[in-house]
């Protein structure tokens, strides 16, 4: 699959670049990314609720009252939990929620999204740049230029750029990552994804080792 290379200014470089049918255009595996995103998801839970159990709520252990001839629940003491104030039954505990996702798993749900991406031409690929200084003007005018402006754009670069970062940090809908980030989630989540020449090849390196 061709795609012809933009610049900045959104203009036609006269260039094109072939995507790895390896990666963008292969047999989706819906699965993987269900695994793949249930794993991000589950990796960023923290863990930490905790209620009571009637062990260790505080209160007294004696008997409320006899044990048949109430007409109610038998209850023993005020920590029982069909009482108000009581203990929880099987409440939540800290717990580590993350589990192994093999590689090779993973990375067939990263090829899986980008492949519904390129299905839906919504991959844009652009020369490698940069910005002089951190700047939302310039960056929403990049924006404009792609005609990408209303759309949740995910920009793909080689490498961290703290510039280019700074620069779409107050734009809702953009967001700006590194190639070897990049992950089904952040895929999957745009609306476009803009990857520079540069990226490309990183992604190529992740995405068919």
């Amino acid at each position: 699959m061709e795609v012809s290379v933009l610049n900045i200014k959104g203009q036609d470089t006269g260039r094109k670049v072939t995507l790895n049918d390896a990666i963008y255009a292969i047999e989706p595996n819906d699965h993987a990314i269900y695994l793949d995103v249930k794993l991000l998801m589950a990796n960023q839970r923290q863990g930490t609720a905790k209620s009571k159990e009637r062990s260790e709520v505080s209160g007294s252990t004696r008997k409320l009252g006899r044990q048949k001839g109430g007409g109610g629940a038998r209850r023993g003491d005020i920590n029982s939990p069909v009482l108000i104030g009581g203990g929880r039954v099987f409440g939540p505990k800290p717990r580590d929620y993350s589990f192994k996702l093999n590689k090779k798993v993973r990375q067939l749900a990263r090829r899986s999204a980008l492949t519904y991406k390129a299905q839906e031409n919504a991959i844009l690929v652009v020369e490698n740049f940069t910005l002089e200084a951190p700047r939302t003007k310039s960056m929403i005018e990049i924006i404009n230029n792609l005609k990408v402006s209303g759309k949740k754009s995910l920009f793909v670069l080689p490498g961290a750029d703290k510039i280019v970062y700074l620069s779409a940090r107050n734009l809702e809908r953009v967001q700006v990552m590194a190639a070897s980030a990049l992950n089904t989630y952040k895929v999957l989540d745009a609306d476009v994804m803009v990857i520079s020449e540069g990226a490309l090849d990183v992604i190529n390196g992740n995405l068919t080792k």
